[in-house]
């Protein structure tokens, strides 16, 4: 597809081809662009239907139309007449100008086109000023027609590295009770692409900002005050502590299921009784049903949920394996790695659990003392050695030989 081809095609019938949005936005920003959004200016439907057949209509009333990956859209304006993410009356025209179009937009450095054929900058609205300046401000008022907006600028908060301005944080604070009106799927997603990011606890600090955390994220909000042993987390509270960990997290690891196993490992933590505290016993336990309840209620995969429960149950464990006997060792190495997380998965949460600023945590050892052990001491071996094919006799043994194994090759005891 020639989009240029195109573009020549709409000026021919009177209209202009605009490149918008992200895809603007971040090849001002250097960055790799990942879709392409375009705007049809000064063509009717019927025009541009009969311009360009190829188009594939996305829906029935919203003018939009993929071709080859690529969408396009007729330039739009929208009003908002009920209550939620969807209720919107959509007007399209070849009378809209492009300027209109940006209007509706979310964020004003999403609210930038480009002309295909020439390359001129459309920026009514001081996007490109606010990139410079690293900020996200609000389009218009028309920000507050939808919810969903709330959660998207957390999110390229943390994935841009920019601060929210005060006024748009106050417009996200008076969406509060819309945000029950999302579909769970909805907040999953933009949840699941700010975990992505290289700063994940932005997403999560923003919302606390604007005081909406507690929402969709109420296991999260509960970790707000709950107080550690300064000794241990010098760091700050569960909540600060958890930050810390996830962000850790997305500087060690692309993988999505750990990245949500480090920032759940301490839910339980956000149930602890007051007069309990700055203790937390028997949070990695209590901490197994939070971590179902918060992926069931926003429809994670079941994957993460697994991980995060084996995050929550066993991090204590494996923060403190070179101090158990070789047995808990072993029942602890077998656990982990028959769950989703796996040994490595675990690694990866306990070293982000006990980094700490400037120093780094001692060598966590029990993954590859793990897989070692696995491999070598295994049913065949057991079969061979002993020379016996009753299940639960090998169980026994493979056991006791494990426990033999760690006695003679953990080093660090």
């Amino acid at each position: 597809m020639e989009i240029i081809k195109i573009a020549n095609q709409i000026k021919q019938k009177g209209g202009k081809l605009y490149l918008v949005g992200g895809a603007v936005r971040d090849e001002l920003l250097g960055r790799k662009l990942h879709d392409e959004d375009y705007c049809v200016v000064g063509l009717s439907q019927e025009e541009w239907e009969k311009l360009v057949p190829q188009a594939y209509q996305r829906g029935k009333f919203f003018g939009i139309y993929d071709i080859e990956g690529k969408e396009f859209a007729l330039a739009r304006k929208e009003k908002k007449d009920g209550i939620g993410h969807k209720q919107f009356h959509i007007v399209t025209g070849k009378e809209i100008t492009i300027e209109e179009d940006l209007e509706r937009r979310d964020i004003t450095i999403n609210a930038i086109a480009k002309e295909v054929l020439t390359g001129k900058l459309i920026d009514p609205y001081g996007g490109k000023q606010d990139l410079k300046k690293k900020i996200i401000r609000a389009t218009s008022s028309a920000f507050c027609e939808d919810p969903l907006r709330v959660y998207r600028v957390a999110r390229f908060a943390a994935m841009l590295g920019f601060e929210v301005e005060d006024n748009t944080i106050s417009m996200m604070r008076q969406l509060k009770q819309e945000l029950h009106t999302l579909s769970a799927e909805r907040v999953f997603d933009e949840f699941r692409k700010a975990l992505s990011t290289e700063k994940p606890s932005s997403f999560f600090e923003i919302l606390k900002k604007a005081e909406v955390l507690d929402v969709h994220f109420k296991e999260i909000y509960d970790l707000i005050g709950s107080i550690q042993p300064e000794k241990y987390h010098p760091e700050g509270d569960s909540f600060a502590h958890t930050m810390m960990v996830v962000d850790k997290s997305a500087q060690m690891t692309d993988n999505l299921e750990i990245r949500f196993s480090c920032l759940v490992h301490d839910l339980g933590k956000g149930v602890t009784p007051k007069e309990m505290l700055p203790h937390h016993y028997g949070h990695d336990k209590k901490g197994v049903e939070l971590v179902a309840n918060f992926g069931k209620r926003l429809k994670m995969p079941e994957t993460w949920i697994k991980c995060g429960k084996t995050a929550a149950s066993e991090h204590m464990l494996g923060g403190i394996f070179n101090q158990m006997t070789a047995a808990k060792q072993v029942d602890f190495i077998e656990i982990v790695s028959k769950s989703k997380l796996g040994l490595d998965g675990m690694k990866i949460v306990i070293l982000c659990d006990r980094w700490r600023e400037n120093k780094i945590p001692e060598e966590v050892v029990f993954a590859q003392i793990g897989k070692e052990c696995l491999k070598k001491i295994d049913g065949k071996y057991i079969e061979q050695k002993y020379n016996i094919k009753n299940t639960k006799k090998v169980g026994e043994l493979l056991r006791m030989e494990r426990i033999a194994w760690i006695k003679s090759n953990n080093k660090t005891k």
